[in-house]
C-alpha cells in the first residue's frame, strides 16, 4: 500500500476527496466502508452542528453497493467513483427534497437533478443528503424556519457563515469530503473562512445555474453575479471538482464554451502577488490584517514580486452599494407584479455600464499582477445574532452587511476567487486568506493557490473531531 492509500485509510472521514477516490479505485477501501464512515460521523456530530438537514442513506447505501460491484467487474464510473458527498440544499436533487430553507418549499422534491448534481453523479459520486442554508440563501448566517440553525464546529456559539454554512460545517467536521456551494455575496468564501476549509468562486457563468433554487414559479430571479463552486479540504480537490461541474450544459444559455483547462504547475518564482491587507474605507480586524501581512512576508523570498498594491481607482463603498442595487434591479426586472415597480430599462442598462467599467479596471489591474492577496472578510466567525445586528471589528461597530465587503466586489466584477485556511485568531477561530485572479483564468488561479498552499499549510481539524 503506497503513501496515498495509507493516508486515506488512516485518516478515514478526514481524507481528501482525491485520496478517497484513489483508495476506492485501488481496492484499499470499499465504497460501502467509506459511506458508512461518513454516516457514522453524521450520526455523531450532526445533532450538535445541525449541518446535514436531509439524509438519503438508503439510496446512498444501494448506490455504494452498486459501486463496489461495478469495480469488481472492472467498471469505473468516473473520477469520483464511490465517493459520498452532500449538497447544499439549494441544488435540485431528484427524489431528494430541496427546500432552500423556504417554508413554501418545505416538502418540495424535484423530479430531476440539476446540472451540478447530475454531473457529480455521472462522475461516480454518491449523494448522502443535503446541507442547511438560510432562507432563500439570503443571509450571512445559516438558519431557517424549517431546520433551524447551523453551528460552527470550531465554536458552536458562533456562526458557520452563509449561505453555504451547512456545507462548510459538514465539510470541516468530516461529515462529507466535499461540497458545492453558491456565491452571490461571498457565500462560498465567508463560510470557508469561518470554518477553516477551502472554497472556490469561479468566474461568473463558468458553472451552469440550471437547477439552482428549484420549485419557484416564473423565470429565475438571478442571472448575474451568482456563481456555483466547490468547497473542499485541499486545492487539489477544488481543481478536481471544478473540472467536473464547469462548462455549458445546453440549458443555461449564458454559460460560454470556454475550455476548462487543468491547472498547470506554477513556479512561485514567476508569480507576482499584489497585497492588500485592507480595502479603502472598509474596516478589517487587526489579526486578519496581520495574517495577510505575515503571509506576504513568507512569500516575498520565493515569488517574483510581492508588494502592497493600490487597488483600481474605485470608491469601494460605492462599488458595494452598486452591487447590491444591481441585484435588486435584476430581481425587480423579472418580478413586475411585485410590490415595487419594475426597474426602468435605462436604469438597468446604466447599472450594467457602471459594472463594465469596474470589470475593466480590475482586468487592467490583473494585467500587472498574477494574483491579489487580501482578506476574505473583516472578521472571523462571529457569535450567532439576529440578521442585521451590527458587528464588532476590534473596537469598532460596523453594519452587518460589511461582513461580505471583501468578497462582494468580485461577485460584482465576476472575477474568480479562492479562500485558503491559514492561521487562527486569539480565540482559536480560523483565519483564511483570499486569492483573486483574472476572469476566465481559474486554471492559473488554482495553480497559484496550490503553490501558496504549500506555504499556508493544509486543512486542520476543529478540536474534538
Amino acid at each position: 500500500m503506497d503513501a496515498t492509500s495509507r493516508t486515506a485509510t488512516d485518516s478515514g472521514v478526514f481524507s481528501s476527496t482525491t485520496q478517497l477516490a484513489y483508495a476506492i479505485r485501488s481496492g484499499h477501501l470499499s465504497a460501502r466502508e467509506v459511506l458508512d464512515a461518513h454516516l457514522a460521523q453524521i450520526a455523531t456530530h450532526n445533532p450538535v452542528l445541525n449541518a446535514v438537514v436531509t439524509l438519503d442513506a438508503e439510496r446512498a447505501s444501494e448506490r455504494a453497493r452498486e459501486a463496489d460491484e461495478a469495480l469488481a467487474r472492472g467498471e469505473k464510473w468516473g473520477p469520483l467513483h464511490g465517493v459520498p458527498f452532500t449538497l447544499k440544499d439549494a441544488h435540485a436533487t431528484a427524489r431528494v427534497r430541496t427546500t432552500t430553507g423556504f417554508p413554501p418549499l418545505a416538502d418540495y422534491v424535484p423530479k430531476e437533478d440539476g446540472t451540478v448534481a447530475a454531473r457529480l453523479k455521472a462522475a461516480g459520486g454518491i449523494l448522502i443528503g443535503k446541507t442547511n442554508v438560510p432562507v432563500m440563501l439570503a443571509d450571512f448566517q445559516t438558519s431557517n424556519p424549517i431546520f433551524g440553525r447551523t453551528n460552527n464546529p470550531w465554536d458552536t456559539a458562533r456562526t458557520a457563515g452563509g449561505s453555504s454554512g451547512g456545507a462548510a460545517a459538514a465539510l470541516a467536521s468530516g461529515m462529507t469530503p466535499f461540497e458545492i456551494g453558491t456565491d452571490l455575496s461571498a457565500s462560498i468564501r465567508l463560510p470557508a473562512h469561518f470554518c477553516g476549509v477551502f472554497g472556490l468562486k469561479p468566474t461568473e457563468r463558468r458553472v451552469p445555474l440550471t437547477g439552482l433554487i428549484p420549485g419557484l414559479p416564473g423565470p429565475r430571479p438571478l442571472r448575474i453575479m451568482s456563481s456555483i463552486g466547490p468547497m473542499a479540504r485541499s486545492v487539489e480537490d477544488l481543481a478536481l471538482l471544478y473540472a467536473i461541474i464547469a462548462g455549458p450544459d445546453g440549458r443555461d444559455t449564458e454559460v460560454p464554451p470556454v475550455p476548462v483547462e487543468e491547472p498547470a504547475h506554477v513556479d512561485l518564482r514567476d508569480v507576482r502577488v499584489a497585497v492588500m491587507p485592507g480595502f479603502p474605507s472598509i474596516p478589517v480586524a487587526a489579526e486578519i490584517r496581520a495574517a495577510d501581512s505575515q503571509l506576504a512576508q513568507r512569500l516575498a523570498p520565493v515569488c517574483r514580486a510581492v508588494d502592497e498594491a493600490a487597488p483600481p481607482a474605485l470608491d469601494f463603498n460605492q462599488e458595494l452599494a452598486r452591487a447590491g442595487a444591481l441585484v435588486g434591479m435584476a430581481i425587480g426586472a423579472v418580478q413586475p407584479g411585485g410590490q415595487e415597480p419594475p426597474v426602468a430599462l435605462t436604469q438597468y442598462l446604466d447599472a450594467l455600464d457602471r459594472r463594465d467599467q469596474s470589470i475593466v479596471a480590475w482586468e487592467q489591474f490583473f494585467d500587472q499582477w498574477d494574483v491579489l492577496l487580501c482578506p476574505p472578510a473583516p472578521v472571523t466567525a462571529f457569535p450567532h445574532c439576529d440578521p442585521g445586528t451590527p458587528l464588532r471589528v476590534d473596537d469598532q461597530e460596523v453594519a452587518y452587511w460589511t461582513v461580505s465587503a471583501y468578497g462582494a466586489p468580485f461577485n460584482y466584477t465576476g472575477h474568480p476567487a479562492i479562500v485558503l485556511p491559514f492561521t487562527g485568531d486569539r480565540d482559536g477561530l480560523p483565519i483564511g486568506i483570499q486569492l483573486v485572479g483574472k476572469r476566465w483564468h481559474e486554471s492559473r488561479l488554482l495553480a497559484v493557490a496550490g503553490a501558496i498552499a504549500e506555504v499556508t499549510g493544509g486543512y486542520q481539524r476543529p478540536p474534538g473531531y
